[in-house]
């Protein structure tokens, strides 16, 4: 979506932040919920409605909840019997590749702008998109990750940390995410922030602040 806010947001755009999941790496869940199935005692759309982003989702996400745990959770949430490495498969399958016109468009802008990343994502899922996704990875000057920093979107004091390890001010910062939630934390702070929708939103943002 266009930059509306020029004017309650003067300041030059000093640095690009992007979230992972959703905005250069397509993720479903859909998938996680299918192969979960093939373990559980619980019909699919059970698992479906049982599944949320709990108490102890964002703990793991916090890096506050091992994986074992977790995952020893979900076991018992969804009544999967397998072993630890099928639910962790499981897990693992909600990754489902590359964006590829939005990793075009990062790859283009970093030529101008220093761009960094900041993700919710928990220490199994890091190790999966690490290694299935390097060409992404090597996209950002830093990556902020949630279970690192003991903070997670949409928090305010979660954009308060990964700006201040950027060493850019808030409001000199655009940020890029999939989810309004995230969106409104990152604006709560002064950041400019678009959600993503599709590739074409963050070309037109980018559009307004870097040459042609």
């Amino acid at each position: 979506m266009p930059l509306h806010d020029k004017e309650v947001h003067p300041s030059p755009t000093r640095a690009l932040l992007f979230d992972l999941g959703g905005v250069l790496i397509d993720i479903d869940f859909e998938r996680v919920f299918e192969a979960w199935a093939r373990h559980s005692a619980l019909r699919l759309q059970e698992i479906r409605q049982r599944f949320t982003a709990d108490t102890a989702y964002e703990r793991h996400e916090r890096g506050e909840m091992d994986g074992a745990s977790y995952l020893s959770h979900l076991r018992g949430l969804l009544q999967i019997h397998a072993p630890e490495q099928a639910v962790r498969d499981g897990w693992n399958s909600v990754f489902v590749g590359e964006i590829s016109d939005t990793v075009a468009l990062v790859r283009a802008a970093r030529q101008g702008l220093p761009c960094f990343a900041f993700t919710n994502t928990n220490h199994i899922h890091q190790q999966a998109w690490s290694a299935a996704y390097p060409g992404v990875v090597s996209l950002f000057n830093e990556i902020f990750v949630s279970s690192e920093l003991g903070l997670r979107k949409p928090e305010q004091r979660s954009f308060a940390a990964v700006a201040q390890r950027m060493r850019v001010p808030p409001e000199e910062i655009l940020f890029f995410d999939d989810m309004q939630q995230n969106v409104e934390g990152a604006r709560s702070l002064g950041m400019r922030a678009v959600q993503v929708t599709e590739p074409e939103d963050v070309r037109r943002a980018l559009e307004e602040i870097l040459p042609s």
